[in-house]
């Protein structure tokens, strides 16, 4: 539906502009009309959602330029949280900017299955703090989030783009995690002094010749280096499983794979970890029910 047809003025309020946005995104066919436009009205008002309910006659005022451009750009497939600049992600508020991947929920089995595996290898090293490694960190959003849930952990955040790693860095300080994380830019475990005990990451998994295929959303708005996993989509995987392992030395590795990626990647991982001698492998499934993660642990 065209823009124009979106009737918003000064006098609107906080309750008819969210009426009126909702119709307009579901005749637009958006996936989620309510919430979307819910959460558009919160940001540019400045509002939380008990403050939406709280104040439902609020008029827009000067606010109603802005929502209008607001509803523009969702209008034209960019993501909420990208309108935003924030994403939710186990629970906790990540800043997010074009630079970076946008976390999405898929991602958050990496941390449930790396906080399963941490539980024997924490037991093993008895009161020594773990030391974790992200590889591709974007948000920082995994090692983050693994520090603020394993309390006495450090960790390191590497990604080849300067301007995520920024963000990572001023997420770390949002969480008043800073002190236990480390960020650098680089190609992915190059010159990173291990041993860690635990190493995780989202690299890039989709086919090259698939990128022009996925949705708007994804395809439009986030970063291709985030995205473009080589011809078959396992380049990220190999890369990291020649350059890095050596220099980490971990007691697990864990990757988020795509649809169809489980066996390919454990392959590989396997092969990598083929001079020890037992290796037992894991993997766990989304809400999707799509087999998601895979480990290795020595």
């Amino acid at each position: 539906m065209p823009i124009t047809q979106l009737h918003l003025d000064a006098t609107t309020t906080a309750t008819k502009a969210w009426a009126e946005l909702t119709r307009v995104f579901r005749s637009a066919a958006l996936e989620s009309p309510v919430i979307d436009s819910r959460l558009l009205i919160c940001h540019v008002l400045g509002l939380d959602r008990l403050g939406l309910l709280r104040e439902p006659h609020r008029p827009l005022a000067d606010h109603a330029g802005p929502l209008i451009a607001a509803a523009r750009r969702r209008l034209a497939c960019e993501p909420v949280s990208r309108i935003v600049g924030e994403r939710y992600f186990w629970g906790r508020p990540f800043k997010i900017t074009p630079a970076t991947l946008d976390p999405r929920p898929d991602s958050e089995t990496l941390v449930a299955a790396a906080l399963e595996v941490a539980e024997p290898i924490q037991a093993a090293r008895g009161t020594a703090p773990l030391r974790l490694l992200d590889l591709g960190t974007g948000t920082g959003c995994l090692l983050l989030t693994l520090l603020a849930e394993r309390p006495t952990a450090t960790g390191v955040g590497i990604d080849i783009s300067p301007e995520a790693v920024a963000v990572a860095r001023d997420n770390a300080r949002r969480l008043g995690l800073d002190s236990r994380a480390a960020f650098s830019v680089g190609w992915w475990g190059q010159g990173v002094t291990g041993p860690f005990d635990i190493v995780v990451s989202n690299p890039p998994y989709i086919r090259r010749g698939d990128l022009t295929n996925l949705a708007p959303d994804v395809a439009r708005y986030d970063p291709v280096l985030a995205l473009d996993g080589g011809d078959d989509g396992l380049s990220a995987y190999r890369d990291i499983l020649a350059t890095s392992l050596q220099l980490a030395d971990p007691a697990a590795v864990l990757f988020e794979v795509g649809k169809g990626q489980a066996d390919d990647v454990q392959r590989l991982m396997v092969g990598a970890f083929a001079d020890h001698r037992a290796v037992t492998t894991q993997r766990w499934r989304d809400l999707a029910d799509i087999e998601r993660v895979v480990s290795v642990a020595t």
